[in-house]
Parts: structure tokens; sequence; C-alpha cells
């Protein structure tokens, strides 16, 4: 497996979207503590802390067991740079660094692609991949939590600034270049998967996890206006099921038990917003269950809004809205269908040990333990 020149541009503009998205963040906040409004500014803030505490915390803990591995102590400066939040700038500058070495030094110098070559190649796919998963982490852990409220404060106040729009455009992009870059990441560093070759089985994916998002989180905008104590019960007791169903599948992500605690945590709160395979084992029923519960829950929502109408939310917006959460859900469906049914690189393997997703049990590496798709 090579890493590419095309590779390396992806990379940058990896962290080109990272940075951007950390800018704006930033700049939500102090808009909003500027206008006043105080508890969307401490719960913007709050989102950024709690993704990137828990990213810092995955990325020390890979740093001290690459280095373990390797036969080196853990080096005090990594710990520091963690704490001042600079884990995953540190990942990306050592991993931009090997990879423009591989892609356009290293892979000049013969054309004899051998197994030294191989080696320097892996490597890099390997610091990728760690870095895609951290993004996805973050993604999820911060990201969504902001659409939402974005969402939110757009519907409520029936306009919106630049900052808003602006912010809303930019979670939009990292939520889609995270998922649809980890899922090439994830069939890239795994030699029994095959890769994602191809523009319309990307684009596939993409519509299904941003169409079932997109749906998802307008719902949970509408039930927020309805009642901000069942909104927060109802997310709050599907997160408990997904740590729940995290426990049951018995994860191994993590060599600590600390750490794996924090995993299951962490999945448990993704599955919240978004279906995965956390155990690379065959999950076509439970993805039926899940999203015949997301449609069930959906249209229970749409109809309490219908029933029950509310006088703060500005009524010009509730039909659009509506027929934008049905459109979205049931293309969302459509593309999930199509995808795996058609598009899904293994879905003509018979060997695997899951048909969706499948899980290599052979390669050292961190990726065969997390999220599959």
């Amino acid at each position: 497996m090579k890493y590419t020149k095309l590779n390396f541009m992806m990379s940058v503009l990896g962290i080109v979207i990272y940075i951007t998205d950390l800018i704006v963040d930033i700049w939500v906040s102090v808009r909003f503590f500027h206008e006043g409004q105080y508890v969307f500014g401490i719960l913007t803030v709050s989102f950024m802390f709690f993704g990137t505490l828990v990213v810092q915390c995955f990325s020390y803990s890979w740093f001290k067991a690459d280095l373990k591995k390797a036969g080196q102590e853990s080096q005090h400066c990594f710990l520091l740079l963690h704490c001042l939040q600079g884990g995953v700038f540190t990942r990306y500058w050592f991993a931009l660094k090997k990879g423009y070495h591989v892609a356009f030094k290293y892979s000049s110098k013969t054309d004899n692609f051998m197994e030294e070559q191989i080696d320097q190649h892996k490597e890099v796919i390997d610091r990728m991949t760690d870095l895609s998963m951290l993004r996805l982490f973050e993604t999820y852990l911060e990201g969504c939590p902001q659409l939402v409220l974005q969402l939110y404060t757009l519907l409520e106040h029936g306009q919106a600034n630049f900052t808003q729009y602006a912010a809303i455009m930019v979670s939009c992009c990292a939520i889609s270049w995270s998922t649809v870059d980890y899922q090439i990441a994830l069939r890239k560093s795994l030699p029994d998967k095959n890769l994602l070759n191809g523009f319309c089985p990307k684009l596939t994916y993409l519509f299904y996890k941003l169409f079932t998002l997109l749906s998802w989180m307008l719902s949970v905008v509408l039930l927020f206006f309805i009642n901000v104590k069942i909104a927060l019960f109802l997310l709050l007791f599907l997160w408990f099921l997904g740590i729940l169903w995290a426990f049951k599948k018995q994860t191994q992500f993590c060599a600590s038990i600390s750490m794996e605690f924090l995993y299951r945590v962490v999945v448990g709160f993704i599955l919240t917003f978004t279906f995965f395979n956390i155990k690379g084992q065959n999950t076509k029923y439970p993805m039926f269950c899940y999203y015949i519960g997301r449609v069930l829950v959906t249209v229970g929502i749409l109809i309490v809004f219908w029933v029950f109408p509310v006088s703060i939310f500005n009524s010009d917006y509730f039909i659009p809205i509506s027929i934008t959460i049905a459109l979205s859900l049931g293309l969302g469906i459509i593309f999930l269908i199509v995808y795996y049914g058609t598009l899904h690189p293994n879905r003509n393997e018979e060997t695997k040990p899951d048909e969706i997703d499948g899980i290599a049990a052979e390669r050292d590496c961190r990726m065969k333990y997390f999220l599959m798709e």
C-alpha cells in the first residue's frame, strides 16, 4: 500500500479544515459572549473543551503505547504538549513531515517498490490513520453538539448573521470530511479490507451519513423547542443505551481499563448521533433496529410538534423544516441501502466474519479494534 502525493494533499486539506473549524468555534463563542448570550457561549466552550480533552487523552495514550512498543521511555514533553492542547498538531507535524518525505522524495529514488519502501509507506499510513480516528472523535464529541446548538439559535431568532451561517457550513464540512476520511483510512490501514475505490461509493456513503445526521439533529432541535428537559432526557437515555451496547459487545480498543471505559463512554455518545459497528461483527440486524428506532422517534417528534405547536418558534419555518427532516431521513435510508446493497467493497465476499464490515485479526494496528464500517 502506497502513500501517494494525492494522499499527502488530502492530509494537508484535513489539517486546514481542522484549523478552520477550531477558529470558527472560537469566533462563535466570542460572538455569543459579546452579544450577552452567555448560556450559548458557555455551551460552545464546554463542547470544545470536552471534545478536545478526550482527543488529547487518547492521543497521549497512543504516544505512550507507541514509545513503549519501540522500547523507548515516555517523554515528558509529549505530556506537556497534550496538556497545552497541542497533541493533534504534534501528530500532524510528524505525519506531514514523514508523509512529504515518502510521497515526494523517498518514492522518487527508485522505481522498485521493495520491502523497505512498504515499511515507510505503512508507517505514514498508520500515522494518518491515528489522526483520522482522533478527528472522528472530535467531530462527534464537539462538532455534532455544536451544530445542534447553531441550528437551535438560528431557528429561535428566525434570522442569522454571517457568523452562524459560517459555523454551520464549517461544521457540516468538518463532519463530512472526517467521516469519509475515516472510512478511507479504515480500509487503507487494514490489509483484509477492500479499498473504497471510486467516487460514487464515497459520495453515497457521505450522503447516507450526512442526511441521516441532518434529519436527527433537526428533530432534536424541534424537541428542544417543545421541552428542554424531555430532549435532554432522551439524549442521555440514548447515550446510556449506547454505553450499555459497548459494554455488552466487550470492546477491546485500549490497553488500560480506564481508557477502555472512556472509549466505551465515547462510543455511546457517538451512537447517539449515528450508527457504527463497534466490534467488527455482523451488524445487519442491530443496524436495522437502530434506524427503525430512529424513524419512530423522528416521526414521534414531528407528531408531537404538530399537535402541540410552540409559541416561541417561528411557524413560518415549521413546514419547511418538517419536510426537510422527512426528506433527509428518507434519502439517508435510501443511500444506506444503496451503499450496503450495491457499493460496499465487501458486499460480494462470503468468507468475512461480517458481511457488512468485517475485522482483521492479524495486523498489529489500532484501527482493527476501532469503529468499523
